[in-house]
């Protein structure tokens, strides 16, 4: 009997103490991806990830992510491409909430190239690379040859405090014309 009971004891105490949680599974979105390089959104932030280059272990992937809050998924793209018209003279350097990320420039072959260069943790001893990318797997990256760069371009939703409203009164900031009815009504 006490055998039955250690056991029916240590059986409850797994199940109570499990160490396997259940997760919602969140939604994320590809806008694009050429080779080992991806852009990826989720709500109103964005990751690029890629294989570093830098180390031995060519399975090692690393990200960076910011938000888009002025249009920055657009002008990093701007900026990269005016890059391969007119190449900067250094890396350009670009500091994000967590790392610190530099374009370097160069031609292969003829043919202008971009690379990024992240200081993991704003570290410069932590350095991942990701492949060189020309113009036609940048545009691929950023969504430009599979339109999906619309959802990048769209302003972020705005939860509206105010939803249930009607369409027809939204328009809170004109001004209500005045007739001698109205004023008779508010008094």
């Amino acid at each position: 009997m006490r055998k039955i009971l250690l056991l029916f004891t240590c059986m409850f105490g797994i199940s109570v103490f499990s160490q396997i949680k259940v997760l919602k599974n969140e939604s994320l979105v590809e806008i694009g991806k050429d080779n080992s390089v991806g852009l990826y959104k989720k709500d109103d932030k964005f990751t690029i990830n890629y294989q570093d280059l830098n180390t031995a272990n060519l399975n090692t992937f690393r990200s960076f992510s910011f938000q888009n809050l002025n249009g920055d998924v657009s002008g990093l793209y701007a900026m990269i491409t005016n890059g391969f018209i007119d190449a900067p003279e250094g890396n350009i350097v670009l500091e994000l909430p967590n790392d610190i990320i530099e374009l370097h420039y160069e031609k292969n072959f003829g043919q202008p190239t971009v690379q990024f260069i992240q200081y993991i943790n704003k570290n410069r001893k932590y350095v991942g690379k990701s492949q060189f990318l020309n113009k036609k797997q940048v545009d691929k990256i950023f969504g430009k040859s599979n339109g999906k760069s619309a959802l990048y371009d769209k302003p972020a939703t705005i939860n509206n405090v105010n939803s249930s409203r009607p369409t027809s009164n939204t328009a809170s900031t004109a001004a209500p014309a005045s007739n001698g009815k109205d004023k008779k009504a508010r008094k």
